[in-house]
C-alpha cells in the first residue's frame, strides 16, 4: 500500500464498541493549509463510520461512491467495500484517486486501498495515513496492556501519540463511536 502523507486515521474496535478517529491536518506539500479537516462521516444512517486518508477531493468522491454501493447492497458493508475496491481498481478515472479508507460498523471494520485491497485488520485494530504506524501502535500496546480503556479512550490516546510524533498529523481530533 502507498503511504499517504497527510494525516492519521485510526479505528479500534473493543468491547463490542468501534471508534474511528482522525486529526485535523491538511497539508499541502510541506505546509499546512487547515487545521480541522473533518476525515471521519457517518453513513447509512449512521451505522457505518468512514475515514480517509490522502486528497481531499478525491476521499470525498470515494466516500460518496461507497455510499452509492451500501445503498446497492443493501447497508451490507463488506460487499460494498468489495465491489468500491474492484471500481475503484479498474475504472479509468476512479484509479487516478488517491486516498485510502477505514470502514466501520458495529461487528468489523475494513481498510479500503487503490490497489484493490480491502483488508481486515489483525487485532482489531486498523490505521491509514502518515501517522498510522506510531498510532496504531499504541493502540495495539493499549489493548494489550489497558484493556479496561474504552475504544474511543484507545483512539484518543493513540492519535495523541501520533500528533506528537508526526509532523503530518495535529491535535485537532474527531472521534465517532458506534
Amino acid at each position: 500500500m502507498e503511504k499517504i502523507k497527510s494525516t492519521t486515521v485510526l479505528g479500534v474496535l473493543h468491547n463490542g464498541k468501534i471508534a474511528l478517529g482522525a486529526d485535523g491536518q491538511a497539508t499541502m506539500g510541506n505546509t499546512v493549509a487547515k487545521s480541522n479537516v473533518k476525515k471521519i462521516r457517518r453513513l447509512a444512517g449512521g451505522k457505518i463510520l468512514a475515514g480517509f486518508a490522502g486528497s481531499t477531493a478525491d476521499a470525498f468522491t470515494l466516500i460518496e461512491k461507497f455510499e452509492e454501493k451500501i445503498n446497492s447492497y443493501g447497508g451490507n458493508m463488506k460487499r460494498a467495500a468489495i465491489e468500491l475496491a474492484k471500481d475503484w481498481r479498474t475504472d479509468r478515472y476512479l484509479r487516478r484517486l488517491e486516498a485510502m479508507m477505514i470502514v466501520a460498523n458495529a461487528e468489523e471494520m475494513l481498510i479500503i486501498s487503490g490497489t484493490g485491497d480491502v483488508l481486515e485488520p489483525d487485532n482489531n485494530v486498523a490505521a491509514i495515513g502518515s501517522g498510522s504506524m506510531y498510532a496504531q501502535s499504541a493502540a495495539l500496546a493499549l489493548k494489550k496492556h489497558a484493556a479496561h480503556l474504552t475504544a474511543e479512550e484507545m483512539v484518543r490516546e493513540g492519535l495523541t501519540i501520533a500528533a506528537d510524533i508526526c509532523i503530518y498529523t495535529n491535535h485537532n481530533l474527531v472521534i465517532e463511536t458506534i
